[in-house]
């Protein structure tokens, strides 16, 4: 699954640096096959050089991949360090073999990474658009606007009418599940945990977007009733479908929510 660029957001109060998200581990998952047994657990920094070669192994064309793993591994960073991030590893045999990463809360997540984060991430994708003249003229053409404009607060316009479906959304950003342990429940097991969180937390739907086409994962969660709301094309003309999923809070007896995501 692609990263929704709307999951660069970040939260009010850090963490202590390194430290993994709160919440209780998920028990080991045990198969008849005892080799199959997994557990999940939070994303430590040790777990970092493991999530990144997995992630530049799967999305080598999303644009922080292309900034390479140094840029990478400082971004992926800030997950762990944002009240409102939740990241999460699977093991299985001892080893890491599937990770997920989102965020409760974009806005609040995206004030915590500019004012924790912000000046070391633009300082490492400063030297990195450097030594890649094509990719900064790339990030000069299509991002560097709309990133400014991101930094700015946003204002309601005079009059607006109210949202039509209030409530939070949360942003699965990222899972991947290592090419040697498919089919075993791993990335159920991930997607569950963060949407049973988003529930926790109170949060209206999740929302994640996929390669549209057969070249993405829509069928999946179709069969697990995530709704498509819709496509929307990267600046380097990929399409990306857009699915969410409207959660029952534990706080209330009923949905949350039952319009489209964002």
């Amino acid at each position: 699954m692609d990263a929704d660029p709307r999951a660069s957001a970040r939260s009010d109060h850090a963490l202590v640096r390194g430290q993994p998200p709160a919440g209780p581990l998920v028990p080991a998952t045990r198969h008849p096959d005892e080799r199959r047994t997994f557990s999940l657990r939070p994303m430590a920094s040790a777990d970092l050089p493991f999530v990144v070669e997995e992630h530049l192994g799967h999305f080598p064309h999303g644009f922080f991949a292309r900034l390479g793993a140094g840029f990478l591994t400082s971004y992926t960073r800030t997950y762990l360090t944002g009240p409102e991030a939740r990241a999460y590893v699977v093991e299985a045999a001892g080893r890491p073999v599937g990770f997920l990463v989102g965020v409760l809360d974009p806005p609040a997540h995206r004030r915590h990474v500019l004012r924790s984060h912000g000046p070391r991430l633009a300082a490492r994708a400063l030297v990195s658009l450097a030594v890649r003249p094509r990719l900064a003229r790339h990030f000069l053409r299509t991002r560097l606007l709309r990133y400014l404009r991101g930094l700015l607060p946003r204002r309601a316009a005079p009059g607006a009418a109210p949202a039509a479906n209030p409530g939070v959304t949360a942003v699965l950003s990222h899972v991947v599940v290592t090419r040697s342990a498919r089919s075993l429940g791993i990335g159920e097991t991930l997607i569950g945990r963060f949407v049973a969180d988003a529930a926790v937390a109170g949060c209206a739907r999740v929302s994640l977007v996929t390669a549209s086409g057969p070249d993405g994962a829509g069928p999946y969660y179709e069969r697990r009733g995530w709704l498509p709301r819709g496509e929307t094309r990267t600046p380097e003309g990929r399409l990306l479908a857009t699915y969410d999923v409207p959660l029952t809070s534990p706080r209330s007896s009923g949905p949350r929510s039952s319009g489209p995501g964002r």
